[in-house]
């Protein structure tokens, strides 16, 4: 796993941890003319042989002329079944194949300095460095969200494949010395949340104090902590002294790990509310994988078979996936008195790229609001429940990333009232197509969403109106500490208590936190060394542009 992350936005990378992978487009900006490139065939090595491009500065030749000459081909098929394309090349190769594909795809292309492929033996390293050095309106990286990982990796989580793990979510409150881990949230049916003598493993706001014998607040053999936390492989055994949240004694926990995929709604209910109304909540942690569609339709169906009057909906945890699914789940929430004759989102890409997609080659048009299933985890074509709302109260955190922002910026372009509670979300108007070439994907920014009335500037977040941070986008609302010590669900805990609170008051609560309670910008960036580093999962973090069938919005 490689990426490039600063600034506020780390709370992000310590907390959470796109479509199907295409080559690059025509055209692009940043000059004419070609390079002087050989046949697809031959040696090469890293180095810059005979046989390799010649770089001339400001010149590109079109990626397809590099795409998979790799330095160590592939062969046979990948976990789909599809043959590798693979031929033998260079890692200088790969890198010109960077540099073509940045210029043609890449939103801010004509921010990117030009370097010479053939002055960088590694090829991530020579990625790292395609991407803007601009900042925000409040200093922060324009471009916070550049990364890559392996196609390996890559196609397992697309494919919902299960990864070793006990089906906790952990928050790493600090990462170095003196660390604080506590768990976010159990998924249910898991390992983490077996009963063992009447005792759940694991509650959300444990402490985690020790791993296999070893201090997990200040000790350093942080290769027995990691693999203890992050089991490589189902059927490991790991023992764990932890603390619940209001307990003085820690006990021991052991468990054994399992091959899972992430659980999107974890938690659906009605809350009764005075004068017989009925509140919904739904806790929804991620737009990915193909799972999602029937586990948010499932939810949106319970509670308009119990007649809600309202919703709360929970995305604090959930760092983005399908667009298609959040387009889905906006028109259940809306219903067409609200998106007739309107669209979702449309992409907006680099300024070469005209009226078309420059990853697809296609016409760039809108991402409509979807009013049926689409096939990604149900029957394809059959009519989406409703909850016909007027509004909807959405529980965020800086975890709120990406297809989830484009949740609440889709429905504010239709005038349909959203109400933000919580923290200012992660600020991430933009996507990519995940781009497979020679056994690396790669995710760089090549598109905003825009909603219906034209605005998607929310690189800095949405930000409930109440907060003192000066920029981002400011929507009804309150700011509130996300507080471990409440059980997700429980009418306590301080998001949701403050969102019926504004419900039935449209003011917010004077609310009091914990030493579990937690901000965006309360996180402790990590020492190198020292730190525990909790996996980031791409799948989770982005405005996944695929269909079921393998074509891109």
């Amino acid at each position: 796993m490689n990426f490039v992350s600063t600034g506020r936005r780390i709370a992000l990378v310590s907390l959470v941890a796109l479509t199907a992978a295409c080559g690059g487009g025509g055209g692009g900006g940043g000059g004419g003319g070609s390079v002087v490139t050989p046949p697809p065939t031959g040696g090469g090595g890293s180095g810059g042989g005979s046989t390799d491009p010649v770089w001339v500065q400001g010149t590109y030749e079109a990626a397809s002329t590099f795409d998979q000459r790799c330095e160590n081909p592939r062969s046979g098929v990948d976990i789909e079944g599809n043959a590798f394309p693979d031929v033998q090349g260079s890692t200088t190769i790969e890198n010109f194949w960077l540099r073509s594909w940045t210029n043609e795809t890449y939103l801010w292309n004509d921010e990117v300095t030009d370097r010479n492929p053939a002055s960088f033996d590694n090829r991530v390293e020579y990625f790292n460095l395609l991407r803007t050095t601009a900042v925000t309106s409040s200093g922060e990286d324009k471009d916070d969200f550049h990364f890559s990982q392996s196609t390996e990796d890559f196609l397992a989580s697309r494919n919902s494949a299960g990864t070793a793990s006990y089906g906790f979510s952990l928050a790493a409150l600090r990462s170095s010395p003196p660390r604080d881990f506590r768990i976010r949230y159990v998924d249910p049916d898991t390992p983490a949340s077996e009963e063992v003598s009447g005792q759940q493993q694991f509650l959300r706001g444990t402490r985690i104090l020790s791993v296999d014998g070893e201090d997990l607040v200040n000790g350093s053999d942080t290769a027995t902590l990691n693999a203890g936390l992050f089991p490589s492989t189902a059927g490991e055994t790991h023992t764990f002294e932890v603390q619940d949240e209001g307990s003085s004694t820690p006990r021991t926990v052991t468990i054994v790990s399992e091959d899972l995929a992430r659980k999107p709604v974890i938690e659906t209910q009605v809350i009764d509310r005075p004068g017989g109304e009925k509140v919904g909540y739904i806790v929804f942690n991620t737009f990915s994988p193909f799972a999602s569609e029937e586990e948010i339709v499932n939810a949106i169906q319970t509670l308009a078979t119990a007649g809600v009057d309202d919703l709360v909906l929970d995305l604090r945890y959930n760092g983005g996936g399908l667009l298609a699914v959040a387009s889905q789940l906006s028109y259940m929430l809306a219903g067409p008195t609200f998106t007739d004759g309107k669209y979702f989102e449309v992409l907006q890409f680099n300024d070469d790229a005209g009226a078309f997609n420059p990853v697809t080659g296609e016409r760039n048009d809108p991402v409509p609001f979807y009013e049926t299933t689409l096939g990604f985890s149900t029957t394809s074509g059959q009519p989406l429940p409703r909850l016909d709302l007027n509004r909807v109260f959405i529980l965020s955190t800086g975890g709120t990333c990406s297809a989830s922002e484009a949740v609440v910026n889709g429905l504010r372009g239709i005038d349909f009232e959203v109400v933000l509670i919580g923290d200012i979300t992660c600020g991430k108007p933009y996507g990519f197509y995940p781009t497979d070439n020679c056994g690396e994907t790669y995710y760089t920014i090549q598109f905003a969403g825009v909603n219906f009335k034209g605005f998607g500037d929310y690189a800095d977040g949405f930000v409930p109106e109440d907060n003192s941070f000066s920029f981002g986008a400011r929507l009804p609302g309150c700011t509130v500490a996300d507080d471990l010590a409440f059980a997700l669900g429980d009418t306590s805990e301080p998001l949701l208590a403050a969102a019926l609170t504004y419900r039935e008051t449209g003011s917010c609560p004077v609310t009091t936190t914990t030493s579990t309670a937690f901000s965006t910008q309360s996180f402790e960036a990590p020492v190198k060394g020292q730190d525990i580093q909790v996996p980031v999962d791409l799948m989770s973090v982005n405005r996944d542009m695929r269909l079921p069938n393998g074509d891109a919005l």
